[in-house]
């Protein structure tokens, strides 16, 4: 009797140590958790962490994270209110604030985060049709940019350099979205803490577009530096000219002064000392008629003179001795 009683009570023990094993389980810190029996939700949900206890073999322990978990979507193309197809990304923040509505509806994570992905998306797409692109990107309102000094009258007439008003702006707008699906979110057991704009892109296929339009664009501005640049070098070359010809006119009006006040006073220094006797005075009329003759006169060249003629006259008298021509 006693081997069998042994073994009676080695089965039991070990039929109770499983019992119990399956009867206690432990909810940690950032956990929660639901029992269910039969597939079905008994009692409330069990939030404190700590061991808790069960019906063993017939409930089943099923935990939901209660911290506070992050969504990223994928990006999608979307079209704005302006008819223009942009790529957007968000982000989102999300915690479980009713585990047993969230277990009822969605049961796990995988399944919330894909019922977030069509809540997310679908007021995104409506709240990026209601808005221009302007709206989705710009934040400050008033915003007064730096404008070139360079801009001349007409172009800022045109509003080059200056920003499109706005009336919203990005944070308004992911507002919008947030307040929207907060409200469709909740009914799953729920709470949206937070919902931003990761990442505004143009499509993919209007990209090149974009950026043709950009680079033609800044080679416009580029082209109107290079002409304001060309006529600037002009402008300065041209002074340079002025005031190189009005040195140079300065320069030789001043060399003509001077020479003038020269041959003034070489006159003058020539008259005096011609004027000095009777002698000086004719030899002075003698060179200077021979200066006035000098052009006239080449070598081989033959003259015929009258007997009246100052040069005959000078030549004639030039073996008497005498210089001034005698009539």
């Amino acid at each position: 009797m006693k081997p069998y009683l042994l073994v009676g009570s080695s089965i039991l023990a070990v039929v109770a140590a499983v019992t119990l094993y399956n009867a206690l389980y432990t909810v940690n810190e950032v956990e929660q958790a639901i029992i269910t029996q039969f597939g079905k939700p008994v009692g409330e949900p069990i939030t404190d962490a700590g061991i808790q206890l069960k019906l063993p073999f017939v409930q089943k322990v099923n935990s939901i994270d209660k911290r506070v978990l992050e969504w990223e979507g994928t990006p999608s193309d979307m079209p704005t209110k302006d008819k223009l197809y942009i790529s957007v990304s968000l982000y989102a923040r999300w915690q479980v604030t009713d585990p047993l509505q969230y277990f009822l509806r969605l049961g796990n994570e995988r399944s919330a985060q894909s019922r977030l992905d069509d809540i997310f998306g679908s007021e995104t797409r409506n709240a990026v049709a209601t808005h221009e692109l302007i709206e989705i990107i710009r934040t400050t309102k008033g915003r007064q940019p730096l404008r070139d000094a360079s801009l001349t009258q007409a172009e800022k007439e045109q509003n080059i350099g200056s920003l499109v008003p706005i009336t919203k702006g990005r944070l308004v707008v992911e507002q919008d979205i947030f307040n929207a699906a907060a409200e469709k979110v909740r009914v799953f057991g729920i709470e949206l803490m937070d919902i931003r704009f990761k990442r505004i892109n143009y499509n993919e296929s209007v990209r090149p577009k974009i950026y043709e339009r950009m680079i033609s664009e800044r080679r416009q501005i580029a082209e109107r530096f290079l002409s304001e640049g060309k006529g600037e070098a002009a402008r300065i070359r041209g002074n340079r000219e002025r005031d190189l010809d009005k040195i140079q006119s300065e320069a030789y009006r001043e060399v003509v002064e001077i020479r003038g006040k020269a041959d003034a006073k070489a006159t003058a220094i020539y008259a005096s000392a011609y004027n000095q006797n009777e002698q000086a005075v004719e030899f002075y009329a003698f060179t200077r008629s021979l200066q006035a003759f000098e052009p006239t006169l080449g070598q081989n060249t033959t003259l015929v003179l009258s007997t009246d003629s100052e040069l005959f006259q000078y030549l004639q008298h030039t073996q008497t001795g005498k210089l001034s021509p005698k009539n």
